[in-house]
């Protein structure tokens, strides 16, 4: 019996490998803590930086929206230096994560800085711009070797989506509870600049909290790995750092899907600047009631919890183009908020909060895929096995336009307040409008983001395009 039973065993044929293991969850957790960080520093001053200018500090609205965008136009600057610097590190930390852990505590004490407010009015708004300044630069170092990691923690697309799904859940996370905290803080402070500097502390910690998190989560894995090259068993290898960083910009130019999404990033990130900064005004404004800021931004950012994973069966451009359509209709919803209830409002601010959390997950889940696809190309044409080791320029590049989005938001709604009239205070309270200015603020903060993201889906039509043959 025992022969027989050898004899089948051994004529048996191999059992059929089960599907590939994704990613383990300690490093699923690890790596979406960072957006602790990214969160804090979209949400918390795209929402209170504008009106801290206009209503704490008395500065003009075009001014105190050339405040807010002036860092991130630094920012463009630094980020693709940023991005290539980190490819070329080598520590036994990895290439990314140093950059990440510095990174990030600088820029904690940096925002903690911004909205110290030692000095009212003018001069207040000066030491303002260069706490937003350090924060911007420290972000930079943080954010794009950051951005950068999925190409290298997971080789499979439906590992890297499920990153990035983690990434965007805990944005949602994360812009929800600073977004509800931070108003109701200020308030519990006494309002204006003793109340913002509770705020900006705040800010600094959870800040803190998720660069400390995602530099432990992410240890022991390949991205973190001392040389490139060395990797645990079944990931593929870290590339080299590409020849030059002239020449990698000119790939990335001629990469049709990447300067694709660089379009659709940049303008996008303007319609959700003008979103989160126009919230503040809105609430005083049209719903007439300050108080609402907390739950109109509980409304926009508690879908991305709960729907990504129905837009996950989505993928590429046909799922943005779904989910724009959605962000776009409740934008223009809002054009009727002085005559609806406040739980339709609410309502609204769900349906756009909706078409969002899938708007941030295609971008960022197509970005490691092109990433990926750029290796690849490399590793063709470029002659160096593993392909050009450009991730972090790449990133860079998308980084900064995001970032020039994100920022050039409030400086154009700070131009329609300007051209429609808004007056400044310096009381820390928002001075009574004209009827001319209060309609600036609807329009401003209803129909800019509408038309922005129309102008996205079509500046993403060249996304699904192939390379040219003669491509770097």
């Amino acid at each position: 019996m025992a022969t027989t039973a050898t004899a089948r065993t051994r004529g048996a044929a191999p059992s059929a490998p089960g599907p590939p293991a994704g990613p383990p969850a300690r490093l699923r957790f690890g790596y979406a803590s960072g957006s602790l960080v990214t969160a804090t520093f979209t949400t918390l001053p795209g929402l209170l930086l504008l009106p801290y200018l206009t209503d704490t500090l008395g500065v003009g609205a075009a001014l105190a929206g050339a405040v807010v965008f002036v860092p991130k136009a630094w920012d463009a600057l630094l980020n693709p230096l940023v991005g290539r610097a980190s490819d070329r590190t080598r520590t036994r930390w990895g290439a990314r994560r140093p950059y990440v852990l510095w990174g990030g505590l600088a820029m904690a004490a940096a925002f903690a800085l911004t909205f110290a407010g030692p000095l009212p009015g003018t001069a207040g708004a000066w030491f303002t711009a260069a706490g937003y300044l350090l924060t911007a630069t420290a972000f930079a170092f943080f954010q794009v070797p950051y951005v950068a990691m999925p190409a290298e923690l997971a080789d499979r697309d439906e590992d890297r989506m499920r990153l990035v799904g983690g990434r965007v859940a805990v944005i949602g996370v994360a812009a929800l509870v600073t977004g509800a905290a931070a108003p109701a803080l200020i308030d519990a402070g006494g309002g204006g600049l003793a109340g913002h500097r509770w705020a900006g502390v705040f800010g600094a910690v959870v800040i803190a909290l998720g660069a400390l998190w995602v530099f432990a989560g992410t240890a022991g894995t390949p991205g973190s790995a001392g040389a490139p090259g060395v990797a645990p068993p079944g990931r593929r290898r870290v590339a080299e750092s590409g020849p030059g960083l002239r020449r990698q910009f000119a790939a990335a130019r001629a990469n049709p899907s990447f300067t694709a999404l660089l379009r659709c990033a940049v303008v996008q990130s303007a319609a959700t600047g003008v979103l989160l900064a126009g919230a503040p005004y809105f609430a005083d404004h049209v719903l007439r009631d300050s108080a609402g800021l907390g739950p109109l931004v509980v409304a926009f950012v508690a879908p991305n919890l709960l729907t990504v994973p129905l837009w996950s069966r989505l993928r590429g451009r046909r799922g943005y183009a779904w989910a724009s359509a959605l962000f776009a209709v409740g934008c223009l919803l809002l054009l009727a908020a002085p005559v609806l209830p406040d739980a339709a409002v609410l309502a609204v601010m769900a349906l756009a909060g909706t078409g969002h959390a899938g708007q941030l997950l295609f971008l960022y889940a197509m970005l490691p895929q092109c990433i990926a696809r750029d290796g690849a190309r490399g590793g063709t044409r470029g002659g160096t096995r593993g392909g050009s080791r450009r991730a972090g320029v790449l990133s860079g590049l998308f980084t900064t336009c995001e970032g020039l989005g994100v920022a050039a938001g409030p400086f154009l709604f700070g131009l329609v307040l300007q051209l429609s009239g808004y007056v400044s205070s310096g009381t820390g309270r928002a001075a009574e409008q004209s009827a001319t200015a209060e309609l600036g603020v609807l329009a401003g903060f209803a129909a800019l983001p509408a038309l922005a993201t129309a102008a996205a889906v079509v500046l993403l039509r060249g996304y699904d395009r192939p390379p040219a043959p003669t491509d770097p």
